[in-house]
């Protein structure tokens, strides 16, 4: 008996998997905007009443959680002093590597196209619904970094 080829790169039928997206969708389904408005709008009010619990919900989804601790005083002058921004440090690091060490980022596009087609063939087992109400847009990236990576 001879082997199959294999032309799929995710083996296996996922066509009952349930997934946060189809939670999701039953939620916005169910609670309308009118609804949402309604229930930001009590909690606007209460939180000016006094309500710190409300206060702490609108905060966290305004402004979000703070990720880490501040610096300290001392170090924030010591990083002035020495001309350091540790945001920039951060966001040039990339650049900065894959200037210096172009070897170990040569291979950068290629897993960026596989990651892409796990994701195209992802999409093509998992149908989401999609309706006006109900655009999908998780799945529309998925949808546009397989067009890119066939291209």
């Amino acid at each position: 008996m001879a082997k199959r080829k294999q032309t799929e790169l995710i083996r296996g039928h996922a066509t009952h998997r349930r997934t946060e997206s189809d939670y999701m969708g039953a939620l916005l389904d169910t609670v309308t905007l009118d609804d949402w408005r309604d229930v930001v709008a009590g909690t606007l009010q209460a939180a000016k009443g006094g309500d710190a619990q409300a206060r702490n919900w609108l905060a966290q989804y305004l402004i979000g959680r703070p990720e880490a601790k501040a610096p300290t005083p001392l170090t924030v002058v010591v990083q002035q002093l020495n001309g350091v921004d540790p945001l920039i440090d951060r966001l040039a690091k990339r650049t900065i590597d894959s200037a210096l060490y172009p070897a170990l980022h040569k291979d950068d596009g290629i897993k960026d196209n596989i990651k892409a087609l796990y994701a195209a063939e992802l999409n093509e087992k998992i149908k989401q619904v999609q309706t006006i109400e109900n655009p999908a847009p998780a799945r529309a990236g998925a949808d546009s970094a397989a067009e890119n990576a066939t291209k």
